[in-house]
């Protein structure tokens, strides 16, 4: 857990109402199976009854001035690229940012996050409608385009609306471990993790192939342990390497070693969180071969060891 392990969601007029449940959603549904879940308050940016798309109404619990005692300030959209930000709202946000919360913005919320500065310098996200307007409005935001999220550690974006999960489930994951994450998940009937970025929902339609792509991922999920070539996978999938890595490309948003990485550090994670086996049995059966190259991707992907990672978020049970 965080060390304040209090969410505050802002809530304004005109608020975005998919955006505003689905943070209720995750963080603020009763969760009595886990007894140190977040404690949850709705913050509200003016004076209410607040509305929502809808013809919904909103009472908040609170207002600003409760921002100051959150850990996770969550932004659910904005009413507008273009709709200046409050200056009380900036302030109030700049002050619990400096006090130690992390800000998170779902969709046009990102417009709230950089109105107050703390972006600057920053890599950011938001759907894919509005990344030249935010990219054109603060050149000093290094905007990407072609994600579901981005996680900077203390200030989280996400791209359009849906994409809003993915960072929300990932902010359980970073703070509970991937067990409590996939629990969430599957409360919420949807998968843990999407593959790809929203660059896969651009106007455009999915490419033509990506069924047979899909059985290449699961293949390879069942066989992370073996030795997984460029070679390898281009026969397996029945394609020549260069529309291999196309495909990689189209559907996940990167090259196939990246994804492969990505899903060898999940299935470590799972592992040491589920079990009691030793670091090089993981190791082995992740795909990473070793113990020592186990940990040298943990501290460059996570930060940490293996075993301190399972003293962490290892079940208790």
């Amino acid at each position: 857990m965080p060390g304040n392990h209090s969410v505050a969601l802002l809530a304004y007029d005109g608020l975005c109402t998919f955006e505003f449940g689905l943070a209720v959603e995750v963080f603020g549904l009763p969760r009595p199976e886990m007894p140190q879940w977040y404690e949850f308050r709705v913050c509200a940016v003016e004076p209410g009854p607040l509305r929502a798309t809808g013809g919904i109404h909103v009472l908040a619990d609170g207002g600003l001035e409760d921002l100051r005692h959150a850990g996770t300030i969550v932004v659910p959209g904005w009413k507008g690229a273009d709709v200046p930000v409050p200056g009380e709202l900036g302030q109030a946000l700049r002050d619990a940012h400096a006090a130690g919360a992390r800000l998170v913005s779902i969709c046009s919320g990102v417009f709230v996050l950089a109105a107050t500065g703390l972006l600057s310098g920053r890599r950011a996200i938001t759907h894919w409608r509005y990344a030249q307007k935010l990219a054109a409005a603060y050149p000093d935001i290094h905007v990407q385009a072609d994600v579901l999220y981005v996680d900077e550690g203390d200030l989280l974006t996400s791209a359009g609306s849906a994409a809003g999960l993915d960072l929300c489930l990932h902010i359980v994951r970073r703070d509970f471990g991937a067990r409590i994450a996939n629990r969430v998940a599957r409360r919420l009937v949807i998968p843990p993790h999407r593959d790809g970025g929203q660059a896969q929902f651009v106007e455009a339609p999915l490419p033509e192939k990506r069924a047979e792509i899909s059985a290449l991922f699961d293949w390879v999920r069942h066989n992370l342990h073996r030795e997984l070539s460029i070679d390898t996978l281009a026969e397996r999938a029945n394609m020549s390497q260069r529309t291999l890595i196309r495909r990689f490309h189209e559907t996940v948003g990167c090259a196939p070693k990246q994804w492969i990485l990505c899903e060898r550090i999940n299935r470590a994670r799972n592992l040491l969180e589920a079990g009691s086996q030793s670091i090089e049995q993981i190791a082995a059966e992740s795909g990473f071969g070793s113990a020592e190259n186990l940990r040298h991707h943990f501290r460059q992907q996570l930060h940490t060891s293996p075993a301190a990672y399972r003293r962490r978020f290892a079940d208790p049970c």
